[in-house]
């Protein structure tokens, strides 16, 4: 089976020949019909990020169920799924509070180490990222990954749900629970940051400033619901956004995953407002911050964000569902459909600002 495995930290993507093993019993076999590149793979593959190498990365998969475990009884061969990584176990104090992206038994979805591995090389034994390992023609995942899928939903974009889009929209929806009339900020307008806009102009707020360096970008966030845009490369955003809102916004999104505009987005708030954290940060890095004056005083929180606090089986079809209904936008959200062997000239053009979100289609 065809794969693209990244066999050490800034060694690049490569396209290689692996082996999947027969599924356990609640296991099932999808065959991959789309992929997106979501920037946590970069970062990944970049920085390693104390994953293990060599490592199958991946993790926004739409497809088709091809085999079933012989315990499986939430999905058939020939359904249509989402794959989330947002796999809880189920029956934890957090997943039955219907917080599974909370949930700390997620190894029990995994195999352990005296059965076969689920993705091997030559016998070697390949990291599966987040169990998932989505940039291969098919994938092997636990049963408790897989959310239904309509038949009305093209592949290219539905692959984006899994991840993208919960996470984005999620943390705008869930995790900060805007009302109408909020005011936001989004620094960052990558494929998150586009869905965190949509997320929170579907939530009512009044004003969506989008931050980013490139104009193409905050172009497109205006597509998808930025009330404003400020050019960080202009001049100050904090006071560009502190000036539009005659103060400072009630939720600042930083969704890049950098120390200083993790800092602007706290120096954003109004009294009382709260700096949501998404971007996957560098081991290592620290706010540089006035506790008291900056954070005590003016009453700001500082929250992290995972996942957009999704309940995958929930959240997945009701975006799903908006998008039928012409209220979510995911058609501008794909800006380039590629193969397998792309995937490395895929991010470099992300990383420029040329593409919201690139998808394998081809495999």
């Amino acid at each position: 089976m065809r794969a693209v495995i990244v066999n050490a930290a800034g060694a690049g993507f490569a396209v290689e020949d692996i082996d999947l093993a027969d599924p356990m019993p609640n296991e099932i076999v999808v065959e991959v019909r789309a992929s997106g590149l979501c920037h946590s793979d970069l970062s990944i593959a970049e920085q390693g990020m104390g994953f293990p190498m060599p490592a199958l990365l991946g993790h926004e998969v739409a497809g088709e169920v091809v085999e079933v475990g012989a315990s499986v009884t939430s999905t058939k061969v020939g359904d249509r799924v989402v794959i989330c990584m947002v796999a809880g176990c189920g029956a934890c104090r957090e997943c039955r509070a219907a917080r599974p992206y909370r949930c700390q038994r997620t190894a029990n979805l995994e195999r352990n180490p005296s059965q076969m591995p689920r993705i091997s090389r030559n016998g070697e034994a390949l990291t599966q990222f987040m169990g998932v390992g989505g940039f291969a023609e098919r994938i092997l995942v636990h049963e408790n990954l897989a959310i239904p899928l309509s038949d009305a939903v093209p592949y290219d974009v539905a692959c984006l749900l899994g991840c993208g889009v919960v996470t984005g929209a999620g943390a705008a929806i869930n995790t900060a629970g805007i009302r109408p009339g909020d005011t936001v900020a989004v620094l960052g307008c990558g494929g998150v940051g586009l869905n965190t806009i949509q997320g929170a102009a579907l939530a009512g707020a009044s004003r969506i400033i989008a931050v980013d360096l490139q104009p193409a970008k905050l172009d497109l966030a205006k597509k998808f619901g930025a009330t404003d845009v400020v050019n960080a490369g202009d001049g100050d955003a904090v006071e560009a956004v502190r000036e539009l809102t005659g103060g400072g916004v009630d939720f600042a999104f930083e969704v890049i995953g950098m120390q200083p505009t993790a800092e602007q987005a706290v120096r954003m708030l109004a009294v009382g407002g709260s700096a949501l954290l998404i971007g996957v940060q560098k081991p290592g890095n620290r706010l540089d911050l006035d506790l008291f004056g900056e954070i005590v005083l003016p009453q700001r929180r500082i929250i992290g964000v995972a996942m957009g606090s999704t309940n995958p089986h929930l959240d997945i079809p009701m975006f799903a569902e908006l998008y039928l209904q012409g209220r979510f936008n995911l058609d501008d959200l794909v800006s380039d459909r590629i193969t397998l062997g792309e995937i490395d000239r895929s991010y470099q053009l992300l990383a420029g600002g040329a593409v919201a979100r690139a998808v394998v289609t081809k495999f």
